[in-house]
């Protein structure tokens, strides 16, 4: 079977991909201890799930495909219970969060796995300054040619994510004064940004084939997009957030893009265009800066808005699309944050305030991740 033939999924049915910081219970620096925490999650009923990342200080949770939010946050849940049990015995802890608040990049190690040496060996140093941590969602589809219709129209939201997920302002020790710093180390690599704008699978599969021609790729991995199609799975890929503080908030995440989805492949209210690329490097930024508070130009009006206003109008127009979903209560969840004016990255900020100790801050956000009640 050819890689590029799209496995048809049913309609958006959802999975989620969450990154995750290792470490110690000393001054919650990051540690090499991925590689003895898989191998006791290895003994779990979630083995399956649970992957390791390019570094020894990250494991990836990889959710089984669901259709509803509570089904999606319930096993959510249950993996973060499942992961705590086991850091229990190897005295670790595990957070969310976009970046670790402190750590040196020079001090991460690769894990030992083929693919990451390779990208060590390609990448150089950007390969450890890529210990960073996002939230992947994967949306299904039932054709390419939908897949490459919901890559544009999603485009369009990606202020929205960065907005909701935001959860890295600090970097090396420093508040970085971005609402995520994150994205700032995936900027760096040659094939991040955005896919080309093609209008269909066939023309896209021409762009990947010239692509891998030239040697510039050898599979979809190497794109580094903030959206992607990925024709194994029959989805599409969102991979602009940073991984929450909470896994009802990454779940939350994953039923306004689910809800987003099923809006733009039943309506199909605009045509795929051009236009959304020429504003999209301006919008992803001012996201990233300033969060809700950025400037959003629409590309299809014109109009300028702030990100906050715009994320409430679209989870207002989506919302009948999430009562069909069964998905409304996750919207509602990062309704009622826009409104309230929070955000994980104020929550770490204001943790700063009030700790004055940044290994405080990582030991607080880790106790936020690992309870139960989040």
């Amino acid at each position: 079977m050819d890689e590029m033939d799209f496995q048809a999924s049913p309609r958006m049915s959802m999975g989620v991909e969450l990154e995750l910081q290792v470490l110690n219970t000393r001054d919650y620096n990051l540690t090499r201890g991925a590689p003895d925490l898989l191998r006791l999650l290895g003994k779990t009923p979630y083995k399956d799930l649970i992957k390791p990342e390019i570094a020894q200080s990250m494991i990836e949770l990889n959710s089984s495909i669901h259709h509803r939010y509570d089904e999606l946050l319930q096993e959510l849940q249950d993996l973060r219970d499942e992961v705590t049990r086991q850091c229990g015995k190897l005295n670790l802890a595990v957070a969310g969060g976009g970046t670790h608040a402190f750590h040196q990049w020079s001090e991460q190690r690769i894990f030992d796995m083929p693919r990451f040496h390779q990208l060590s060996e390609l990448y150089g140093y950007l390969a450890k300054q890529f210990v960073v941590f996002g939230q992947h969602v994967h949306l299904g589809c039932p054709n390419g040619d939908d897949a490459v219709y919901l890559v544009h129209m999603l485009s369009r939201h990606i202020p929205h994510f960065i907005v909701l997920s935001g959860s890295s302002p600090f970097s090396q020790g420093e508040d970085t004064a971005f609402h995520t710093a994150r994205l700032n180390a995936i900027n760096a690599f040659p094939l991040s940004g955005h896919m080309p704008f093609v209008q269909s699978w066939a023309e896209f599969r021409t762009f990947f084939e010239r692509m891998k021609q030239f040697g510039v790729v050898s599979s979809m991995k190497d794109f580094y997009w903030d959206i992607r199609p990925k024709p194994g799975y029959g989805t599409v890929e969102l991979r602009i957030c940073d991984t929450p503080l909470t896994v009802g908030k990454a779940a939350a995440l994953a039923a306004y893009a689910q809800a987003l989805g099923q809006y733009y492949l039943t309506e199909r209210p605009f045509q795929p265009s051009s236009d959304v690329y020429e504003l999209y490097t301006y919008n992803r930024f001012q996201a990233c800066r300033f969060g809700a508070q950025g400037n959003l130009i629409d590309p299809y009006t014109g109009q300028h808005t702030d990100i906050a206003s715009d994320i409430l109008a679209s989870l207002q127009r989506v919302m009948p699309y999430a009562e069909q979903l069964q998905g409304q209560a996750g919207l509602k969840v990062l309704q009622r944050e826009i409104e309230e004016n929070a955000s994980d990255t104020r929550w770490l900020r204001d943790t700063m305030a009030k700790e004055q100790s940044i290994n405080d801050v990582v030991r607080h956000q880790a106790r936020r991740w690992m309870t139960p009640a989040s």
